[in-house]
């Protein structure tokens, strides 16, 4: 436990020094891909995400999606990738190749839908390449370009105000 309680903080410490340094590089390209975060806890209803995309125009093979959890029996079946607290050292260290290529892909949007404050799924928003960072939890402001402030399960909520606003800001 005392070494668990260290690990957090180096890596704790570790997104404090990526999102410090991290300059917003936000331009007015359309969106083609876009990387999806969920914490399976909170949310569990993909559908709705890849309905929504297809409906703006954003190709299925456009849309790739990663969900964390927490226990590895949970393990889903139909998600295109996950991770779990054991793929994270210390000092930021990832492994997991899926966990990897999903924070190395570059994505046009990345949306981080998660409510719950966790180490794990705020370090993979602070390490993904994205250009475009929108989240539904402002508890760290710095992780997202873009914060809709809704519970996980007001789906409807979240896509009209997406979809507001990426027309005022000309990515749709």
């Amino acid at each position: 436990m005392f070494l668990k309680r260290f690990k957090e903080k180096s890596n704790q410490k570790y997104i404090n020094n990526i999102l410090n340094s991290r300059k917003p590089n936000v331009d007015t390209c359309k969106i083609e891909s876009v990387g999806v975060i969920i914490n399976f806890d909170e949310f569990n209803n993909y559908d709705v995400f890849r309905n929504f995309f297809k409906s703006i125009g954003i190709l299925e093979n456009k849309v790739k999606f990663i969900t964390f959890i927490t226990d590895d029996k949970l393990t889903p079946n139909n998600w295109d990738a996950y991770f779990n607290p054991k793929n994270f050292g210390w000092n930021g260290k990832i492994s997991g190749v899926e966990l990897q290529e999903f924070i190395g892909l570059e994505f046009d949007a990345l949306i981080s839908y998660y409510k719950e404050d966790n180490l794990e799924l705020n370090l993979v928003t602070a390490l993904s390449k994205a250009n475009f960072k929108i989240g539904i939890s402002g508890k760290d402001q710095r992780l997202n370009d873009f914060i809709i402030n809704v519970n996980p399960n007001q789906t409807e909520v979240f896509k009209n105000e997406l979809m507001k606003y990426l027309k005022v800001l000309n990515k749709i």
